[in-house]
């Protein structure tokens, strides 16, 4: 292993089985760009520079890793989102394109909004590592945002996370299906729930189910809807008159979603796919 292009050869050959050669190339990336801190534009421009001997031992120690089905994110302790930072452990989920995607809906949905005097205020609820909070708080300086969630453990990396990226977030531990929040208004809720089926399950990569938080991924096989019902009963409460409520959602549950939200009596409701073209997300109005 001398050159770049001799680890995207040990990464596929090493990954194979685990990951197809587009996601080897990727890992390979990540990894190289965080061991020599060469960018990943030249990284693909220049194959055959030389790496240096010590920067092969760690490179093969990940991929040793990386062969037991180990996130790569979790092997280096971070992921970029949005354009930031994050740090990440087995206590947080590892954030995913999907949900930058629902972060960009909602700055979308606020740039046609007349500013008041009056700051916004959003809640994510399970905010893991606090990705989607953070993030909306770096692109709208002014709002008072909210995020909590039932894990001490998430909690603590949100709070570094929000260090830093250079932005006040108050974390707040709490179960949404048993909130503490009794009072406080808000104009935008947020969440990226547990959704996963057991059926979901069967089907989804050990890089995940092995690894990841389960209490943030799964919902019970009866009830796949549990965490949903509970934030939209808590978004009739506590979303201000006109205020948005959006969800990252499982793509196998958009129709019984959009009758969730019509049920609770929300106004328009929209339904929208990712960029795979699989149905992702809501957003609904409060009345």
């Amino acid at each position: 292993m001398k050159t770049i292009k001799d680890v995207f050869l040990f990464f596929q050959q090493g990954l194979n089985g685990l990951y197809d050669s587009r996601e080897s190339q990727s890992i390979a990336l990540l990894v190289l760009e965080e061991i020599t801190g060469v960018s990943r534009a030249k990284l693909k421009a220049f194959p055959e520079e030389e790496i240096t001997g010590q920067a092969a031992e760690k490179i093969q120690s990940i991929l040793e890793e990386l062969k037991t089905g180990r996130p790569v994110q979790y092997i280096l302790g971070n992921a970029e989102f949005y354009g930031l930072n994050f740090l990440v452990n087995p206590a947080t989920l590892i954030p995913r394109p999907e949900t930058e995607e629902l972060v960009e809906w909602i700055l979308q949905s606020q740039k046609s909004k007349i500013k008041s005097q009056k700051p916004l205020s959003i809640l994510d609820i399970g905010t893991g590592s606090g990705c989607i909070a953070i993030s909306l708080k770096k692109n709208l300086p002014h709002a008072l945002v909210t995020a909590i969630d039932i894990s001490l453990d998430a909690l603590h990396t949100a709070k570094q996370n929000a260090v830093i990226n250079d932005v006040e977030v108050e974390f707040v531990e709490d179960d949404i299906l048993k909130t503490k929040i009794t009072t406080e208004k808000f104009d935008i809720i947020v969440s990226n729930p547990p959704y996963v089926t057991l059926e979901d399950k069967l089907q989804m990569h050990q890089n995940v189910t092995g690894f990841e938080p389960h209490s943030a991924l799964f919902v019970p096989e009866h009830d796949p809807l549990i965490f949903y019902r509970a934030i939209a009963d808590f978004a009739n409460k506590h979303l201000n008159s006109g205020g948005q409520l959006f969800f990252e959602i499982n793509e196998s549950f958009g129709k019984e979603m959009v009758d969730l939200l019509d049920d609770k009596l929300f106004n328009n409701v929209e339904l929208r796919k990712d960029m795979s073209g699989k149905d992702r997300m809501l957003k609904a109005i409060s009345i």
